[in-house]
């Protein structure tokens, strides 16, 4: 995506030559660096710059922020963390998974990092400590993957007699393990057989869906991945195709016509990125922030998609959804 295209879907096109003066009267500027793109987060980027105007810090008036994304290549994001501290900015902020995190991690130990996780940022090296971070580093984890034996508890209840289920992964996020062992546990307690496929390209993600179905699987579990996630449109028309129940980890992809997630809030991250990323330009040592974690989790059910695919909601399961689409 071009740079005008995703600053224009941010509101920011007319603004953005405002915003280089401002930068050259000595403003701060705060590094933006995703993932994901500007097309799936626009929505959420505005709870991050709210949360940040509540700190005292404006786009464009008193700050600026320099956007960088990954569309969903992974193997972008060394060089886009690199050009962001060529760039000398105050404080980077990373989004779209614990991949951006750690690719700003790599680039610098000295410019203040605030990050938004997956999973255990502990286990994958981000910080030493959640209380003490230390470091130019502190975030907020959702703990996607600690999530992970509550979806697959999720599904069984949905199709209980679903022998096996398939699973989807993608063997190039850097949560890929954890997850896979802690869906492995989680299997074994709740007496599961699991098929596990692996896709890192569209066309991959095609191919695992039909070689789930081929196995035989009776339903599907996405594992949480920044990539999956800009492909959302493309896992509900596969599993509308298939006609096979399919749980995700983020509401949108419920809301896009998925039949079922249950994850975090993600606004509540991304609200505490703008909360500490105002504290540290106001002088705060990000390693003295302890890092936050998600309190708020959703269980969204598509009814719509349930009824297409001839799927008997359990009443016990909508009643303790947070969110059913009719």
């Amino acid at each position: 995506m071009k740079r005008r295209d995703f600053i224009t879907l941010l509101g920011g096109a007319a603004a953005w030559p405002r915003a280089a003066r401002a930068q050259q009267r000595g403003l701060p500027v705060i590094g933006l660096l995703s993932s994901r793109s500007a097309a799936t987060d626009t929505n959420l980027i505005a709870v991050f710059r709210q949360a940040l105007n509540e700190g005292g810090f404006v786009e464009g008036q008193n700050v600026v922020i320099d956007y960088r994304w990954a569309d969903g290549q992974y193997d972008r994001l060394p060089a886009l963390a690199t050009s962001l501290v060529r760039r000398q900015v105050a404080v980077i902020v990373t989004i779209g998974g614990e991949v951006s995190g750690l690719a700003a991690k790599a680039a610098t130990a000295t410019i203040p990092i605030v990050f938004v996780a997956g999973t255990d940022p502990v286990a994958i090296g981000l910080v030493s400590s959640l209380n003490r971070p230390g470091g130019n580093i502190t975030g907020h984890s959702v703990m996607f993957s600690e999530q992970t034996a509550k979806r697959l508890g999720l599904l069984q209840e949905l199709v209980p007699k679903a022998s096996l289920i398939g699973v989807l992964v993608n063997p190039s996020y850097s949560g890929f393990d954890l997850q896979l062992q802690q869906l492995q546990e989680a299997a074994g307690a709740l007496r599961q057989e699991l098929h596990v496929e692996s896709a890192h390209t569209e066309r991959e993600i095609g191919a695992a869906f039909e070689a789930i179905i081929q196995r035989r699987a009776r339903a599907i579990l996405v594992a949480n991945d920044p990539f999956f996630f800009n492909r959302a449109t493309q896992f509900v028309v596969l599993a509308a195709r298939h006609a096979i129940p399919t749980l995700y980890f983020r509401r949108e992809f419920a809301a896009a016509g998925g039949l079922m997630s249950y994850g975090s809030d993600p606004t509540e991250g991304y609200r505490a990125l703008g909360v500490y990323a105002a504290r540290i330009l106001k002088g705060e040592k990000p390693g003295d922030l302890p890092v936050q974690l998600s309190t708020k989790f959703e269980l969204v059910i598509n009814l719509m998609t349930a009824t297409t695919l001839g799927i008997d909601v359990p009443t016990t399961l909508l009643a303790r959804a947070d969110e059913v689409i009719e």
